[in-house]
């Protein structure tokens, strides 16, 4: 059983993995978040860290080192250079999962540096929002070290499924579903926009429901509305990935790079979902982010 665990990266995925484990019983887990750097977020993790009763540490070397199981739970744009800049400091055999929303490549560069330096590296794709399910969000895992991870992950516990022995395979797929489920998502908030925008709304809401049945349209444009409010860049930062995977394949990527632009534009525009109505509506939502928009 794996006792020293490491997280390098301290935000929504991470710190829901870890509550989801308090749950359960106490665990050794230590963890380094680069936002423990910066004046403005210093106390915002330390805070955090003692809140789910871990160990925050000054740097990535010292977070990783006499680890025997590393989650990397960073953003995606900065999976590679987590990967480069703790490698030195693993000791042999330490897994390294890699549960970034990265392009297969990108996961590739990433295994390159934690082999190179003798860790063991995972590749880890989160299938899910980690919320509600927390530490047993659905995964999938892939690499030469997949195999014999599993049964570590699945002790903790977590909910996996091995697919591959390449590293990369279990990015492809998340990343290429994403295109889908992302795509969707800026879809409906283009045309749920435009239609309120329009004043037509409940008649455009309504043909979907006739039309797409399995669908509450109203309710999935709201929460696409609240998470590109909220999670926009991230989000945004894991379409660059995905357009990446579809290039790297040789594919245009017309779809993704729209899907990216409204995920930052949406998440531009500064609003929020009101403190005092967290059930807002699509309309509600569209009516806050319309006069921005439009500007």
């Amino acid at each position: 059983m794996t006792t020293s665990i490491t997280f390098i990266g301290m935000g929504e995925a991470g710190s829901a993995i870890v509550t989801g484990w308090r749950q359960t019983g106490e665990r050794e887990i230590r963890a380094y978040d680069i936002k423990s750097d910066h004046p403005d977020t210093a106390a915002i993790m330390k805070e955090r860290y003692e809140a789910l009763g871990i160990q925050g540490c000054a740097s990535a070397a010292n977070a990783v080192q006499a680890a025997d199981l590393i989650f990397c739970t960073v953003t995606a744009d900065q999976a590679v250079v987590a990967a480069e800049t703790a490698a030195p400091h693993l000791a042999l055999g330490t897994y390294w999962c890699d549960l970034n929303s990265c392009a297969p490549s990108s996961k590739r560069r990433a295994a390159q540096a934690v082999e190179a330096a003798g860790g063991c590296y995972v590749d880890v794709a989160v299938m899910a929002p980690v919320h509600p399910k927390l530490n047993m969000v659905p995964l999938l895992i892939s690499g030469p070290h997949a195999e014999k991870a599993a049964p570590l992950l699945a002790a903790l516990p977590m909910s996996l499924r091995v697919v591959s022995s390449d590293v990369g395979a279990a990015s492809s797929i998340k990343m290429i579903r994403s295109v889908m489920v992302k795509g969707l998502e800026a879809l409906t908030a283009e045309c749920v926009l435009a239609a309120v925008a329009a004043g037509v709304e409940d008649e455009v809401l309504g043909s979907l429901m006739r039309s797409h049945p399995g669908t509450d349209w109203s309710a999935q444009a709201a929460y696409n509305f609240e998470r590109a409010m909220v999670h926009g860049p991230r989000r945004a930062a894991e379409m660059e990935e995905v357009a990446k995977t579809l290039t790297d394949l040789g594919l245009p990527d017309d779809m993704v790079r729209a899907t990216v632009g409204w995920q930052r534009r949406i998440a531009a525009t500064g609003k929020t979902v009101p403190e005092n109505d967290r059930a807002a509506g699509a309309k509600a939502l569209a009516d806050l982010l319309l006069p921005v928009l439009r500007d």
